[in-house]
């Protein structure tokens, strides 16, 4: 066996054989050089770097910069081990860079989107971008997609080329506060004052209701039924919270509120006209009137 690990497995052209035992030694070295790079990367990274103020984009910029640099260091350390020269890749690696152009052209713009998004950082890990309708954090940004957590608990993979050049909304870009508002009705003849007193009392004593924007009351509009008020507010997306459980919660406080105060939530109301002549004067008017 040992005999046969020494036997040339091919012929370069400068006339040297590379063996068996020199491509397993070369694979066997590759394998525990991948792992090793990628456990100094995380270490210089994790601890070298944990005490500065540098961002954790741009650490994870730093750490795949120094992983790939080791592994092109290895893969050039297993050429010169084998006695391959470069200049042998020349022509292949031509045609094999114009194949893999064509063959991989999406791998290779998201792997590119990805490097674009860790540096410009339009979106960065634990933003909260709205896609498809839906609110989510981001948990990771790969070489090929970004990993994106929905609030109900679904992982989205969307390609880094998409993120890029798709209308994303992110609502921590610059700072985490999000405006929402809650809508209520109230009857006719309610003191407006009174309501409007209540509804920020409301908004000032909930925790997660920022001061700053602050909250406003807004008399919207006289519908057909009810008094309509509109309570516009800022909350952190960052809470941990969603923000439907927010405003269920600011209805609930409405509801109390109004309750112990005598003001009255509006429902729909209809007056209905009711005639009560005769039906059969009626039927008999018509058929005198129908008769020649």
């Amino acid at each position: 066996m040992f005999d046969f690990l020494n036997k040339a497995a091919f012929t370069l052209g400068n006339g040297a054989a590379v063996t068996w035992l020199q491509i397993l030694y070369s694979m066997g070295f590759m394998v525990a050089a991948w792992l090793m790079s990628r456990l100094l990367a995380f270490l210089i990274v994790r601890k070298l770097l944990s005490k500065t103020r540098i961002s954790q984009d741009s650490k994870a910029i730093i750490q795949r910069i120094i992983f790939f640099s080791m592994i092109v260091l290895v893969l050039l350390s297993v050429l010169t081990y084998l006695g391959i020269p470069l200049a042998t890749f020349a022509f292949i690696s031509g045609a094999v860079a114009i194949g893999f152009g064509f063959g991989a052209k999406n791998i290779i713009e998201n792997f590119l989107s990805g490097w674009i998004l860790m540096s410009e950082k339009p979106i960065r890990m634990g933003d909260i971008l709205e896609i498809d309708g839906f609110l989510g954090s981001v948990i990771g940004i790969g070489n090929r997609s970004t990993q994106i957590r929905r609030n109900d608990g679904a992982h989205i993979i969307v390609p880094n080329s998409q993120v890029l050049e798709s209308r994303l909304v992110n609502w921590t870009l610059n700072d985490p506060f999000i405006r929402t508002s809650v809508r209520v009705g109230v009857a006719y003849g309610s003191d407006v004052q009174l309501v409007k007193q209540q509804l920020e009392q409301v908004l000032e004593h909930h925790d997660l209701v920022q001061d700053f924007p602050n909250y406003v009351v807004v008399f919207e509009d006289f519908g057909d039924s009810a008094l309509i008020f509109d309570l516009f507010f800022w909350v952190s997306v960052q809470s941990g919270k969603e923000l439907r459980l927010i405003r269920s919660e600011i209805r609930f406080l409405i509801e109390k509120a109004f309750r112990e105060s005598g003001i009255v939530v509006a429902f729909p109301q209809r007056d209905v006209h009711v005639n009560f002549t005769e039906p059969k004067h009626d039927a008999i008017a018509t058929m005198t009137q129908g008769q020649p």
